[in-house]
């Protein structure tokens, strides 16, 4: 992934915003949510973040946008939280046998 910075340092990840111009900064409780489900959604279909991304997002400022967002189908969203020692919530995705009953697994 791609990252912009500008002037002030701020970052955003332009591969995230297909659809819309990429903000300049994520200075919003909605703008973070926003930037966490696209994160998620995007790192779930095997489009995976920059070490930059990952490092700002573990922040502890960002706890309260990862814990709003609420994208219980998502594997890295549960990953953020668990990172950001968040309460664990039920996982809602699917759960595929094949990997789920993989013996390697245990070697991850």
């Amino acid at each position: 992934m791609r990252s912009k910075h500008s002037l002030d340092g701020s970052w955003i990840d332009e591969v995230l915003y297909p659809d819309v111009e990429p903000p300049l900064v994520l200075d919003t409780l909605n703008a973070r949510v926003d930037y966490i489900a696209r994160l998620c959604a995007a790192w779930d279909f095997g489009v995976l973040p920059n070490a930059t991304v990952v490092a700002e997002v573990r922040k502890p400022d960002w706890r309260q946008a990862v814990d709003e967002c609420r994208l219980l189908t998502s594997p890295a969203y549960h990953l953020l939280r668990k990172w950001h020692g968040l309460e664990e919530l039920s996982y809602l995705g699917q759960e595929l046998a094949y990997i789920r009953d993989d013996p390697n697994l245990a070697h991850v």
